[in-house]
């Protein structure tokens, strides 16, 4: 028997949150849900390794709990660093030895170890952070850490000791990228070394004390043919995709909060020729591109004095002077609307980004107030047809209610007819029933429209079979 298996009986568990019933099911039922998911053997197995390490973490949790209770954290910051980690080492095997695991000598030095490693790091949320069925951190409080796991809400074990435990955290976090937060900014975007996206806000704003989220990325970036595998694109729309970007066509991908934008982004980007040098803009770096020449910029908050601060619209600008082949902006939520949309209709096609939005249409619309807040007087014509000429596609992704992310809608801006920006849908997303669980049973399925840009993918190389576009009969 392994030192997991050893371990699984003494770690609690954490139910998902749902929305609906209230009905919980026994870990045996959601194993065997698990197993009997129609998905691909590999994705099976996947989900069945990482339930077992999501246990060993509950277990690391557990620990770091009980080290709260032992340890004097106001104490650890005035002593040396070498008694600090003999402290944690000595705490952390009374806590073994008082749990009575059978554990050799090895086994519980090395945990002792990783328990270590894990103090010195971000506390109670590195068991968390090294679980990898984790996507989202939420840190409602000190005593109140919630976790997603493929689409659902779990409660954890994990805590923080109080406030100013969390706070110290906090501060770790955001001092690490030459960012402050406190009274006077009590709102703070950052990142950590592995690109993950935080966001943290504190008193007086937050009533219940400092509150923090973290959008996990993974160490390996997701690959088309993992979107393709769990259904958020066909292989037919990935060529597309492909296509799209290499022929230099602007790409505007619209979505709500936790729709998968900056991973379709991360993964359409990788799709520019590595012979181009590629600008990426963003308010908290997160794209992990693997070409060689990429040039990455990011916002700056201001300091103390309310000075110093560089906007995404005055780093859109810089990067015209910087000779680039290609502009990428994580996401496009203000003034530098206007000058994205300049440079895309001076010579700087090829460009991506994405914005928030329910719809295509709505995107647009997002896009038209943007511009509108820029400060230039321009009639609300004259700033639909810089859209309509700047723009080539619009993705549109959606995250289901259970938690699946899908592409919903790829569209194809056509001109203007009027004062309106015409689009024409190339493929859409239809829903074909229910399931035995009651989940909704969707494809995406082309409309029979055969786009415009078509011409210039192939004048690019790149061959798209003709019948990618028809309708398939029922």
């Amino acid at each position: 028997m392994g030192l997991l298996d050893r371990l699984r009986s003494d770690t609690a568990t954490s139910e998902p949150l749902h929305s609906g019933s209230g009905t919980k099911k026994s870990r045996k039922d959601k194993k065997a849900v698990i197993v009997a998911d129609p998905v691909s053997t590999r994705i099976a197995k996947i989900r069945e390794r990482s339930s077992e390490e999501a246990a060993a973490q509950e277990l690391k949790s557990q620990v770091h709990n009980a080290l709260f209770d032992l340890l004097d954290l106001s104490r650890m910051a005035k002593v040396s660093p070498e008694q600090v980690r003999e402290d944690v080492a000595n705490a952390t095997r009374m806590v073994l030895e008082s749990k009575n695991l059978l554990l050799s000598l090895e086994e519980r030095e090395a945990l002792v170890s990783q328990i270590q490693d894990e103090v010195f790091g971000l506390g109670p949320l590195e068991p968390l952070l090294q679980d990898p069925t984790v996507s989202d951190i939420l840190v409602n409080g000190p005593d109140s850490i919630y976790v997603e796991r493929r689409g659902q809400i779990y409660r954890t074990v994990a805590r923080f000791k109080d406030d100013t435990h969390l706070m110290r955290i906090i501060e770790k976090i955001v001092s690490g990228v030459g960012r402050r937060v406190d009274e006077t900014t009590p709102m703070v975007d950052a990142r950590l070394a592995d690109g993950s996206r935080v966001n943290a806000i504190i008193p007086p704003l937050a009533l219940d004390g400092p509150m923090m989220s973290i959008r996990r990325f993974p160490a390996d970036p997701l690959m088309m043919s993992d979107l393709i595998e769990v259904g958020t694109v066909t292989e037919e729309i990935a060529k597309i995709i492909n296509g799209v970007v290499h022929s230099r066509l602007n790409v505007l991908i619209s979505g709500g909060t936790g729709s998968g934008k900056t991973t379709l982004l991360n993964i359409a980007s990788g799709y520019i020729p590595s012979t181009e040098r590629i600008v990426t803009i963003e308010d908290s770096a997160e794209l992990q591109l693997k070409q060689e020449h990429v040039v990455r910029l990011e916002t700056r908050p201001a300091n103390l004095e309310g000075k110093g601060a560089v906007t995404q619209r005055e780093l859109v600008i810089n990067s015209l002077r910087m000779r680039p082949d290609r502009i990428v902006v994580g996401e496009v939520r203000g003034q530098e609307a206007f000058d994205m949309l300049q440079a895309m209709n001076t010579g700087h096609d090829g460009s991506l980004t994405t914005i928030h939005a329910n719809t295509p249409r709505d995107a647009i619309s997002r896009i038209e107030n943007m511009v509108a807040m820029s400060g230039y007087d321009i009639p609300q014509k004259a700033i639909r047809q810089q859209v309509a000429s700047a723009i080539n596609v619009v993705i549109q992704l959606v995250r289901l209610s259970d938690g699946r992310r899908r592409l919903t809608s790829l569209q194809e801006i056509t001109g203007m007819e009027g004062d309106v920006v015409t689009m024409q849908e190339i493929f859409t997303l239809e829903q074909k029933g229910l399931d035995e669980e009651g989940k909704a049973i969707v494809e995406v399925v082309p409309t029979g429209i055969r786009p415009r840009f078509a011409e210039k993918l192939e004048q690019y190389g790149c061959e798209i079979p003709d019948d990618i576009f028809e309708r398939k009969q029922a």
